[in-house]
């Protein structure tokens, strides 16, 4: 039996907050705007740049600028302010012992694959999804479904997506394969019931999650 689990990044396998933070101050500083709150930043992590800066003020036209002098800080600082979440690391063997993996994330797909190589986890991932790859980032299905091509066909009863906000669970349920949602990022376990009954503390739980659904032991 094959079985196909892919993770998110941020809030479920690492913490990259003050990395996230630390760009957009250096995007606002560089055009002389206001310096958004820490928490104005950190309540929208999860979704594209070009949305994050939308809804943080920056007027359309400009938002390809910011987003270029974010990408330019952030790719210095993005690997020594990153850390693996507690048990992520140890989720992603346990599941690679039942599962093929994947990566489908919002973060720039380079970037993500230079931080899994960073923090040691890229070898257990048989592919990264970020937003350069796809058209419509989640909750759209085109993430899952640009992933689901690197591996086997697989029934998707089989395949989960596990992550920390609501737009993971609606690409999951658009792309219709399973979810799981942690607690272990930036949404709230209200927030996520409005999407999913299987919501878990973080990665390592959802994995044990998922082999109890199928029955699979030790």
């Amino acid at each position: 039996m094959q079985y196909i689990i892919l993770f998110d990044l941020d809030g479920t396998l690492i913490d990259s907050t003050q990395a996230v933070y630390e760009g957009f101050c250096a995007a606002f500083r560089h055009f002389g705007a206001p310096i958004p709150t820490y928490k104005d930043v950190t309540q929208h992590i999860g979704h594209p740049l070009e949305y994050m800066f939308g809804a943080l003020g920056v007027c359309e036209a400009e938002i390809p600028e910011y987003i270029v002098v974010y990408k330019e800080h952030y790719r210095k600082i993005c690997n020594l302010k990153t850390t693996l979440l507690p048990s992520a690391k140890k989720a992603i063997l346990e599941a690679s012992k039942f599962a093929m993996l994947g990566v489908v994330t919002t973060k720039t797909g380079e970037y993500s694959k230079s931080l899994l190589e960073y923090l040691g986890i890229a070898k257990y991932f048989t592919c990264v999804i970020g937003r350069e790859n796809v058209t419509n980032p989640k909750p759209n299905a085109e993430p899952i479904l640009t992933a689901l091509k690197y591996f086997p066909k697989t029934p998707n009863a089989n395949i989960y997506m596990v992550g920390d906000t609501p737009l993971d669970i609606q690409a999951a349920n658009n792309a219709r394969i399973q979810s799981v949602g942690v607690l272990s990022g930036y949404a709230s376990l209200e927030i996520l019931q409005t999407y999913t009954q299987n919501i878990v503390k973080d990665a390592l739980s959802a994995v044990r999650f998922i082999k109890a659904q199928y029955g699979i032991v030790d």
